[in-house]
């Protein structure tokens, strides 16, 4: 596993806009029934990582404006209550995830939620570049940290290991201080 220093791996050098998967109507990738994009290109490199082929920027398709249309044709569904960014890496994939985030905002302001998993931990996106800062205040709820096979506990609630943690971005920024989701049915479960 790979730790990065602040601003050390940015978006523009790394990716190349490929989309490894789209997965409409999901259930287990946050609250709710939710449209799943996964995005290419992932350096964090964690052992057991269950995505592993997608790490590479290369896998997959681009990003095209029929994808789009397609997944905001989905997303508007009104049994659907969001977006969720995954890869990959979203945060090194800044370009699609803020195209995809904007045009969501656009459409459904706040009446839909965002959620978005990575492998940088929230305090260490808030040391981050502008894109992925951007990205970081235009969400709902981050799941953090990479994944660490030591901690593996597959009964945690949308996390694989016990290090990561379920964030309410915007109460989080309004407070500068890291709040967890109040919907975390296991935040006793937290591993430092």
């Amino acid at each position: 596993m790979k730790n990065p220093k602040p601003k050390e791996w940015s978006s523009d050098k790394w990716s190349k806009g490929y989309i490894a998967d789209y997965k409409p109507f999901m259930f287990v990738d946050g609250e709710g029934v939710r449209c799943s994009i996964y995005v290419s290109g992932c350096l964090f490199a964690c052992e057991g990582c269950f995505n592993k082929a997608i790490q590479n920027f290369n896998y997959g398709t681009p990003f095209t404006q029929e994808l789009e249309d397609k997944i905001f044709q989905d997303l508007s569904h009104k049994s659907v209550q969001g977006l969720t960014l995954l890869g990959g890496e979203p945060f090194l994939n800044t370009e699609v995830c803020l195209r995809l985030v904007d045009r969501f905002r656009s459409e459904f302001g706040e009446t839909k939620d965002i959620w978005s998993w990575s492998g940088y931990t929230f305090e260490e996106l808030l040391l981050e570049t502008e894109d992925k800062l951007e990205l970081l205040s235009k969400i709902d709820i981050l799941v953090d940290g990479r994944f660490e096979l030591t901690r593996r506990d597959l009964t945690l609630q949308f996390r694989g290991s016990s290090n990561q943690r379920i964030i309410d971005v915007k109460k989080s920024l309004e407070k500068n201080e890291t709040i967890i989701w109040e919907k975390c049915l296991d935040k006793e479960r937290y591993n430092d």
